[in-house]
């Protein structure tokens, strides 16, 4: 695994990429259904990145990340999509949702499992 410095840098030039690409191609992506779809799903990444980025940010300042770190990286998650398609929005929110919650499931496997790694020890 990548350390909390690095994960940072990485995500945020993840976030810097997407957030180019989705702006260069805004157009293309409100041509039609299927790829106004699509942009929401792009703009749920970013979501997924930035949240990466603060919640690194927030463990290298040795501070608790909580919802506070989700609504900021929704929200900016939201703004960018607003700027390509209004359903954009929606499916943003909704592919969001969706990855919260595997991030959520994933983070509890992870620290059971590490738990129960240092109980043996």
């Amino acid at each position: 695994m990548a350390g909390p410095g690095s994960s940072m840098l990485y995500s945020f030039l993840l976030f810097i990429v997407i957030l180019s690409l989705q702006e260069m191609y805004r157009g293309k992506l409100a041509s039609t259904e299927l790829f106004t779809i699509l942009g929401g799903f792009i703009s749920s990444l970013l979501f997924l990145v930035l949240l990466t980025f603060i919640g690194n940010y927030q463990e290298t300042c040795g501070v608790r990340t909580g919802w506070g770190a989700v609504i900021i990286a929704e929200a900016v998650a939201l703004i960018a999509a607003s700027t390509v398609h209004r359903v954009c929005i929606t499916t943003c929110f909704l592919f969001s949702a969706g990855l919260l919650y595997e991030v959520n499931k994933l983070s509890g496997i992870m620290l059971s499992k590490s738990e129960s790694k240092t109980k043996r020890h």
